[in-house]
């Protein structure tokens, strides 16, 4: 392949997942972070194509098999358990038909797509938006340990063998999606109802700081039980669970609080809502574990925690915090178009490497 200028735009590949659309409507973290790059890209004059479901929404060039999983089931109620593979390989196959079109792939999926890029796997980057210490991607990257990988922080980048590292690229979000908001007495919390977020600690933080706290996220469906037992017993007049928001509501949401409780209790990988909140420039307590000292500055944009008693403690002086200076350091650190333009800066490093 003839080396691509430095300068040139690029013809860009960006394989999405299957479950959700592109962008989704709620529910989807990866998806809106696939959308945002896409429509990054696009806007610095990159020939983007992006490989999705029908039923998503892009100015780039469309590529897709089938429709989501999504629109799958609600259009066919419950579906073998065999839907969501059948549907990759299809995505897949028709990767496979255009891949000599494109100077890089990009792929936000997990595992079959290595085996897919054959003699043109270093000439891709993989995004992987979960946890790396689990045993699968441990045996995924043992197969494949020359699949050029982007970390989506420092703390996940600790679990991935140097061979595959490429590089470290945060997350960003359109610097309009959200304005800087006027803050209020209250806390919020946005995440799925399950142990990894642990919201019943956010009410139990809030509630001991004498502060009302609105909770926002569906219940996960891989632990229901959770909401019942450990989050639906403390809620209350102070305590209020507002289910799944749109970016409107996340405003308001966001917007009017003093501040975003993020007690998690796994290693997070980025944590799109942590910069969501610095958007609204309300700023984030959280757990110290994952990324969190990847996106927080201590002081600045918020505190960063290791138990219930050094949060409410924090909730104490979260108004010494410049709301005003929050927002800034998300316009400096975590937007959509600093997002693309480290993924293009990836994107030539591999190919030169090519």
């Amino acid at each position: 392949m003839v080396p691509v200028a430095m300068t040139l735009p690029l013809r860009i590949a960006q394989l999405a997942p299957v479950i959700y659309p592109v962008p989704p409507g709620g529910t989807g973290g990866t998806e809106r972070v696939v959308s945002d790059l896409t429509e990054a890209l696009v806007a610095m004059g990159h020939q983007v194509t992006l490989i999705a479901p029908a039923d998503s929404v892009t100015t780039a060039r469309h590529l897709f098999a089938h429709p989501s999983l999504k629109a799958l089931e609600a259009r066919h109620g419950r579906v073998a358990p065999g839907v969501p593979a059948a549907l990759e390989a299809a995505q897949l196959g028709l990767l496979r038909q255009h891949l000599d079109e494109f100077d890089i792939v990009h792929c936000h999926g997990e595992f079959a797509h290595a085996a897919v890029l054959g003699d043109r796997i270093g000439c891709s980057l993989t995004t992987v938006h979960w946890r790396l210490d689990e045993l699968d991607r441990q045996l995924f990257f043992r197969s494949f340990p020359t699949l050029p990988v982007a970390a989506i922080s420092a703390a996940q980048a600790r679990d991935l063998p140097p061979s595959n590292l490429a590089g470290i690229v945060h997350h960003g979000i359109p610097v309009d999606r959200f304005r800087a908001g006027p803050g209020g007495r209250g806390v919020a919390f946005i995440g799925r109802m399950t142990d990894q977020k642990r919201p019943d600690v956010a009410i139990r933080v809030a509630r001991a700081a004498a502060r009302p706290i609105r909770l926002a996220g569906g219940i996960d469906v891989g632990n229901p039980g959770y909401f019942d037992r450990a989050v639906a017993p403390l809620l209350g007049d102070d305590a209020v669970h507002v289910g799944e928001v749109t970016d409107r509501q996340k405003q308001a949401l966001l917007g009017e609080a003093a501040a975003l409780l993020f007690p998690i209790d796994w290693p997070e990988p980025f944590g799109l809502v942590m910069i969501e909140a610095m958007a609204c420039g309300t700023p984030v307590i959280a757990w110290d574990r994952g990324s969190v000292r990847d996106v927080i500055e201590q002081g600045v944009t918020g505190f960063v925690v290791a138990s219930e008693a050094e949060a409410v403690d924090a909730l104490a002086r979260i108004e010494t915090l410049d709301r005003a200076r929050v927002r800034e350091r998300f316009a400096a650190r975590f937007t959509a178009t600093r997002m693309a333009a480290d993924y293009v800066a990836l994107y030539r490093q591999q190919i030169a490497l090519r």
